[in-house]
């Protein structure tokens, strides 16, 4: 393992944490796997974020997204540095949120495979930055990238928000694995 550029030897490993000893010293790393089992457990909406622009139209499915400031209104998305995304949304400089109803699943599951999307079949309007807006959504916001930071093996893209709007309906939900919805 290369722990800060140096090579490094395990020297422990308890309760799904790894120490790591190299030239530059003691590093823990925590097993990923157990990260994940770990925040699956919490419970989050499903959105598909969306752009177009010069590098054209492209979407992902996206749990990886919260609100970051009121003033300025901005938001974030953390996107995997492997997927395709990464380079549309930073050719195409926007991206629209949208925050899935609980019917829209098949939607969640459409952008969520990798390869080419097409919203050729879907009914998609625009607002101020020409992202593609999801038709029937429960909500969407429309951001120009105010910033992109390092996330690890994600990038975390900061939208300023230029338009948005609610509708009504009940979230999708994401937990353990599975989608969800409320009850009542």
């Amino acid at each position: 393992m290369v722990v800060a550029g140096v090579a490094a030897v395990a020297i422990s490993s308890v309760g799904g944490l790894t120490v790591w000893l190299g030239a530059g010293g003691v590093s823990m790393a925590f097993d990923s796997k157990r990260q994940r089992r770990i925040l699956g457990r919490f419970a989050t909406g499903v959105t598909v974020v969306t752009t177009d622009g010069p590098a054209g139209p492209h979407g992902m499915t996206a749990n990886a997204f919260a609100s970051l400031s009121l003033d300025p209104p901005l938001v974030l998305v953390a996107v995997d540095r492997r997927a395709s995304m990464l380079e549309h949304l930073k050719g195409n400089g926007c991206f629209a949120v949208n925050i899935l109803r609980d019917d829209q699943e098949p939607l969640s599951f459409r952008f969520a495979t990798p390869g080419p999307k097409s919203f050729v079949d879907l009914d998609v309007s625009t607002a101020v930055t020409g992202s593609p807006i999801l038709p029937h959504t429960l909500a969407y916001l429309d951001c120009r990238v105010h910033e992109i930071l390092p996330g690890g093996d994600h990038a975390i893209f900061v939208g300023e928000i230029l338009d948005g709007d609610e509708r009504g309906g009940d979230p999708l939900l994401y937990f353990g694995g599975n989608y969800r919805r409320l009850v009542d």
